[in-house]
C-alpha cells in the first residue's frame, strides 16, 4: 500500500513538473496567432483554419453529446447570420470554425443537421490533435481570430451575448 501511494505520488509529481509546451502544446494567448489547425470535415476533405485568414473566425470547440454546447449552438448561428457578410477592422466577414470532439462521427453529422450549423467550415478533432494545441480542457470553449489570424478574444466572454459584443467591438 505505502509502495502504490508512493508511486502515484511520484506519478503526480512528474506530471506537475511539464508545462503544457513541454507536453507539446503552444500558450494560446490573446493577441498572439492562432496556432493552425487541419481537420477532416463531414464530407472526408481537410478544413484549415489558415484558409480563413482575412475573415474574423470563431473557433469553437464544441460536442454532440454536450448539453451547454447544443445550446449556445442556436447563439452561434444567430451571430454567423448577423455578421457573415460584415465588414470588420482588419477582416471581411464572420466564419465559424466548428471544432467537434466528438468519438461518434455519425452523432457529429447528425448534430450539425439538427442544430442547423449552416457554415461550412466543420472538422472532427478525432484523435484530439486541436483540442490538445489550444488546451482545451472543457466545452464549449471558443477563441475568436481577427482577419490577421490573431487571438482577440478567447473563453466565456464568447457565450451568450458576450460574442455579438466582441464581434460588435471588430466591427469597422
Amino acid at each position: 500500500m505505502k509502495y502504490t501511494l508512493f508511486a502515484i505520488a511520484v506519478m503526480v509529481g512528474v506530471l506537475c513538473a511539464f508545462s503544457p509546451n513541454e507536453l507539446g502544446t503552444v500558450e494560446v494567448e490573446l493577441n498572439e496567432k492562432a496556432p493552425d489547425i487541419s481537420l477532416i470535415s463531414p464530407e472526408g476533405k481537410m478544413v484549415k483554419l489558415s484558409k480563413l485568414k482575412g475573415k474574423m473566425v470563431l473557433i469553437d470547440f464544441w460536442a454532440s453529446w454536450c448539453g451547454p454546447c447544443r445550446k449556445e449552438n442556436p447563439n452561434v448561428v444567430e451571430a454567423y447570420n448577423k455578421y457573415k457578410t460584415r465588414k470588420f477592422k482588419n477582416a471581411k466577414g464572420f466564419e465559424v470554425f466548428s471544432v467537434s470532439l466528438d468519438r461518434n462521427e455519425e452523432a457529429w453529422k447528425k448534430a450539425i443537421l439538427d442544430d442547423k450549423l449552416v457554415w461550412k467550415t466543420h472538422g472532427w478533432d478525432k484523435d484530439g490533435v486541436a483540442s490538445k494545441l489550444y488546451q482545451v480542457y472543457s466545452i464549449p470553449t471558443a477563441f475568436l481570430v481577427d482577419g490577421q489570424g490573431n487571438i482577440i478574444a478567447k473563453g466565456q466572454e464568447l457565450r451568450g451575448m458576450g460574442l455579438h459584443v466582441a464581434l460588435d467591438k471588430q466591427l469597422k
